[in-house]
């Protein structure tokens, strides 16, 4: 489980000593998108522990009561793990998948593209979409995003793939691409499937790497939008995501829910400097998912104040 991110942090390992250690008259420059993988690519379990005793700082014992299954809260700019729990297990992920949905409809698909919510693709009786509502492409993402439409996302993978099938594969692709080692994707909303799994490392790292495109960012961000439709009505979307809501410096992203992985989050919040980012699967209530990751990220921010003051005074 953790082979692919040695890999991957050797690869890029390489890549920069190549441009270290190069010829004198040689400049070699770092892509945008090697950066962003480099930057996602670390995941440090040893230095905070090097520093300070994680277990002394106030929020430590909170954590002992916490229902969830698994989670990882890690510093984005370090890539420092605070605190994990099962990390690296594989956990079904309901509908955190649907940032890969996202992510994939932002990279391949044309926003301005108009889609229909046909037969083939109204399938959960339960969506907000309705048999022949139009959207154009941007404003489908972000209902489905916000509200966390499992029939939009049908309705994406469809467009964007040509069929869904073909969706999977590129998720799958990506996935890959990313070094999600313990991620499989098998439909893109998340609904109960068991071969649709992910870990907590993994779906940080998804995020992590999301959260870097301005648009997946501004779209996980929206509290609240009046969602258009093609024919001149607008759907009300208010973001399934509580933190965004209630907590200090909330940034995103995705909710997800089914009796299969249990209630789900994934969130980010910047604080003091810092960006964390927690995904926290298998909570045991709906609320309880929402103040154990806020109790989680709180927890963090201290710790990494600390840490900081600690390296600053070395």
């Amino acid at each position: 489980m953790k082979k692919r991110y040695i890999t991957i942090t050797m690869m890029l390992a390489v890549v920069l000593a190549s441009c270290r250690f190069g010829r004198s008259d040689e400049k070699i420059e770092l892509t945008p998108e090697q950066i962003r993988l480099e930057k996602i690519s670390r995941i440090d379990t040893t230095s905070l522990r090097a520093v300070l005793n994680p277990d002394s700082i106030e929020g430590r014992t909170k954590l002992d009561s916490l229902t969830a299954d698994a989670w990882m809260l890690v510093d984005d700019s370090t890539g420092i793990v605070i605190s994990e729990k099962c990390g690296f297990k594989r956990r079904y992920m309901a509908s955190i998948t649907k940032m890969m949905t996202a992510l994939i409809a932002l990279e391949k698909g044309n926003l301005s593209d108009s889609i229909d919510i046909t037969e083939d693709v109204f399938i959960n009786r339960d969506s907000r979409v309705r048999l022949g509502q139009g959207y154009v492409m941007l404003d489908l993402i972000y209902e489905m995003m916000m509200i966390s439409d499992n029939d939009a996302a049908y309705a994406l993978a469809k467009h964007v793939g040509g069929d869904t099938l073909r969706f999977y594969d590129l998720m799958n692709q990506k996935a890959q691409y990313l070094g999600m080692d313990s991620t499989h994707f098998a439909n893109p909303n998340g609904m109960p499937n068991d071969n649709n799994f992910s870990s907590a490392a993994d779906l940080v790292k998804l995020a992590r790497y999301a959260m870097r495109d301005t648009m997946f960012a501004s779209i996980v961000g929206t509290a609240e939008k009046a969602v258009p439709l093609t024919d001149g009505r607008h759907m009300d979307c208010r973001n399934s995501n509580a933190l965004l809501h209630t907590y200090e410096g909330c940034i995103g992203i995705k909710t997800g829910y089914t009796r299969q992985a249990g209630y789900c989050l994934a969130s980010s919040a910047t604080r003091n400097g810092h960006t964390l980012y927690l995904v926290l699967l298998n909570s045991r209530k709906h609320a309880t998912r929402f103040t154990e990751s806020a109790a989680l990220l709180d927890y963090g921010f201290r710790v990494m104040d600390a840490y900081t003051q600690r390296i600053n005074a070395q």
